[in-house]
């Protein structure tokens, strides 16, 4: 005769209550509760997979289907709630960082007018490149970089080493 397990007992083997651990269902890694993410469906108010391995499933999933969420993005952007705020937004960000959005609107004004002429990356030569400012008080003093470099630079750079595991 089989025996039947309640889903609280299941659930027992993952979370020990007294102990404040619970066990991800994905890597199978004894991890604090802090490790994963509050849900209220749940029994134990806890998603059953440690926020690493959900990140890495997200990003996959998004990586799989790149093209339906880029389309959704631009669908969405379009919509007359999310046109308000984005320019309020850039007003906020104008407003915050004046001197930085004069020198970029310095630098791009100098290129249309031929002032000024885009070079490759100086670290790796890719020809499609952004203007990096180290002082904006000079806004024609620019280094030119590759997207990734500039990320690099500007320490942006944790966002691309997580995709790069796909």
């Amino acid at each position: 005769m089989k025996k039947s397990t309640s889903l609280l007992n299941r659930v027992r083997v993952w979370y020990n209550p007294r102990m404040g651990n619970k066990t991800c269902f994905k890597c199978i890694i004894t991890k604090p509760l802090t490790d994963f993410y509050k849900h209220p469906q749940m029994p134990d108010g806890r998603v059953g997979k440690c926020k690493e391995c959900n990140k890495k499933d997200v990003q996959k999933n998004y990586a799989k289907r790149r093209e339906q969420y880029a389309l959704y993005d631009k669908k969405r952007s379009q919509t007359p709630e999310r046109k308000a705020k984005i320019l309020v937004y850039q007003r906020t960000m104008r407003a915050k960082c004046h001197e930085k959005y004069l020198a970029r609107q310095h630098t791009s004004r100098a290129v249309v007018r031929g002032l000024l002429s885009k070079l490759p990356c100086e670290v790796c030569g890719n020809k499609k490149v952004e203007a990096h400012h180290t002082d904006y008080t000079k806004p024609l003093d620019v280094v030119w970089l590759c997207t990734q470099h500039h990320k690099e630079i500007e320490g942006k750079v944790a966002v691309l080493s997580l995709n790069k595991d796909l």
